[in-house]
């Protein structure tokens, strides 16, 4: 942790000690142990010292205008104005422009069952921010975050959360898109993941002894099974997802995928790579030739169909027909 951002959480931490009314006129030796407790979960001094609350000490009194005294009488430390709190000390501009950036975004999520014992937490920091954003005139239209719609399955996050921490497997109903009958799913859940703000669960099905996906929104009267499972130690994340766009992987090895993008496409993939495996094979008058070793899928294809006529599919073979197919049953729809 940065030191001077470790520095305002001990700030944060002695300043509550200070103004605790069933433990007044706190030591040195209290602030120590207390900064300690609440930063590293130990006292025993290994991490601060004495000399750093000091340092402290000094540095509220100077930069904050703390009003700090000792007292002789009480062996410890008491502000002079009752009413002074570290709290009260204004967020500067870059500090608000942050906080609402983050609380914007765990906004969204709030509501949902997985972050509802946050929900309080959350409320306070944005009525905060609110706060110090009147009193200091800030104004937050400068910025618009892509609003999450509401998606089905969200109810199932808390419950598939604990079931991956306690390696208890689930069941659940599954209707697939492709599919009107629903079939009951025995699952060992290792993984969440979202894609465009779906929530999908990774794990290895029991019946079909391989890892498989399902999206949450298409599930129904999940239950957590009172029996526990080794995982399997063969499934690493990143691993599963190396060569994946999107929610789709599978066993198989990776293509060599060439694509030619136009001008000004080509400036926003060599700002923005599509990928981590993205590399510029050639460029000509500014239209560059890229490849990426990645894993077919409809996600992949709808992504590169949805650049238009500034990319053109190059290999391999059968991505390419895939895509010409797509694309004249697209025109079709006009003729």
């Amino acid at each position: 942790m940065p030191a001077i951002k470790n520095a305002l959480l001990r700030y944060r931490v002695i300043d509550k000690s200070i103004r605790n009314e069933y433990n007044p006129y706190p030591s040195k030796e209290d602030l120590r142990q207390a900064c300690e407790e609440e930063l590293y979960g130990s006292s025993d001094g290994s991490n601060i010292c004495d000399s750093t609350i000091e340092k402290d000490l000094f540095a509220m009194r100077q930069e904050h205008d703390a009003p700090i005294k000792y007292s002789k009488a009480e062996r410890g430390y008491f502000y002079t104005d009752k009413n002074f709190s570290m709290d009260d000390i204004p967020l500067t501009d870059a500090d608000i422009s942050a906080i609402k950036a983050a609380t914007t975004i765990l906004n969204q999520f709030k509501n949902t069952q997985l972050f509802g014992q946050f929900q309080y937490a959350i409320d306070k920091i944005l009525d905060r921010v609110e706060v110090s954003a009147n009193k200091q005139n800030y104004n937050d239209d400068f910025v618009h975050f892509e609003s999450q719609p509401t998606i089905g399955g969200n109810e199932f996050l808390a419950p598939i959360v604990k079931a991956i921490k306690e390696k208890k497997s689930i069941q659940f109903e599954y209707r697939s898109f492709k599919s009107e009958q629903g079939s009951i799913r025995r699952l060992q859940p290792y993984l969440l993941k979202e894609y465009r703000n779906r929530w999908y669960l990774i794990g290895k099905s029991e019946l079909k002894d391989k890892i498989l996906t399902f999206a949450l929104d298409r599930m129904q009267n999940l239950m957590s099974l009172e029996l526990p499972f080794n995982p399997d130690r063969s499934f690493n994340a990143e691993v599963f997802f190396r060569h994946s766009i999107g929610i789709t992987a599978y066993d198989g090895n990776p293509e060599n995928i060439t694509v030619q993008a136009s001008q000004v496409l080509s400036k926003y993939l060599i700002s923005q790579p599509l990928h981590h495996t993205q590399k510029i094979v050639s460029n000509k008058d500014g239209v560059h030739t890229f490849s990426f070793e990645l894993l077919l899928s409809y996600e992949l294809k709808m992504l590169l169909l949805g650049f238009g006529n500034d990319l053109k599919v190059i290999s391999p073979a059968n991505l390419v027909t895939d895509i010409k197919t797509t694309a004249k049953e697209i025109l079709s729809l006009y003729e």
